[in-house]
């Protein structure tokens, strides 16, 4: 038998939306896009791990994560938030110019390694692992 989901009621919505201009100074528009079922399950999760500083990354670190991330999903809406956010978190353009440099290097050898189908046992063995 299947569970019946749960689904946020008009109560939990309002109050996600009232957190949402508390916390943020204003709703943006793309979060009255976003189903009023899921809005206050993903709100949660942004505040537990996006803007929360009692996590075991710091602000600055997660923005740049998201920022790398980001530049190689690719999305504009991202690459341009993560940016502010992570100046406010008080990165360097350095440390910014840095984050998407490692996405790429990253992808980069990520591409040779799949392509080329380098053996992965062979590959632990030789940079370090068991």
């Amino acid at each position: 038998m299947l569970a019946t989901p749960l689904l946020a009621n008009a109560d939990d919505y309002d109050a996600t939306l009232t957190d949402i201009q508390s916390t943020m100074g204003g709703v943006p528009s793309f979060v009255k896009q976003f189903p009023k079922a899921g809005l206050p399950g993903a709100w949660a999760e942004v505040k537990a791990i996006e803007l929360s500083d009692k996590t075991a990354l710091p602000p600055k670190v997660k923005s740049l994560i998201s920022l790398a991330v980001a530049a190689q999903i690719p999305c504009s809406y991202c690459i341009w938030s993560d940016t502010q956010d992570a100046k406010r978190a008080g990165a360097t353009d350095e440390e910014i110019q840095e984050a998407v440099a490692m996405a790429a290097l990253t992808r980069h050898w990520s591409t040779i390694f799949n392509g080329m189908q380098v053996d992965f046992e062979q590959f632990k063995k030789e940079m370090g692992g068991q």
